[in-house]
């Protein structure tokens, strides 16, 4: 099935984005399969971190990542004992963590600029080609943002 690239923002902790983009890998919603499913290889992936660490309260704020699917093969992996979370393969690009507070009025995916924070508490969506230029252009060079 052809389909036109897609633009998708992760929510995840900042170590996680760190420790996944290490393992060149993508992982969203506590590892599981389905909202994987949902990418396609070409899709690009922003990852936005509100917390630092998961389960702290240090606030992180940022894009904190950027890639681009690499296949469509959906792969276990045996973390620990009793986690074997769902993963994708991820080019990574080279950018800059990003603070979302001065790019909030001009992202669309935010339509209530007052409780910003509500589309990350789904741990995976799409976001249009606009926010996608908005967000890449903040973190990297503009070399690295060419899209077929």
């Amino acid at each position: 099935m052809n389909r036109d690239t897609k633009n998708w923002i992760i929510s995840a902790s900042k170590e996680h984005v760190k420790s996944a983009f290490m393992q060149v890998i993508a992982q969203t919603c506590h590892g599981k399969a389905s909202p994987l499913k949902r990418l396609r290889k070409d899709d690009v992936v922003i990852f936005y971190s509100g917390k630092q660490t998961l389960g702290k309260p240090q606030a992180c704020q940022q894009f904190t990542g950027i890639g681009r699917l690499m296949d469509d093969e959906i792969y276990q992996f045996q973390a620990s004992e009793d986690f074997c979370p769902s993963r994708r393969e991820v080019e990574i690009f080279h950018g800059e963590d990003t603070s979302i507070l001065p790019l909030i009025p001009g992202l669309n995916f935010i339509q209530d600029k007052k409780n910003w924070g509500y589309p990350f508490r789904f741990g995976l969506f799409e976001i249009d080609q606009q926010d996608f230029e908005l967000i890449s252009s903040q973190m990297l060079e503009k070399s690295h943002v060419q899209k077929d």
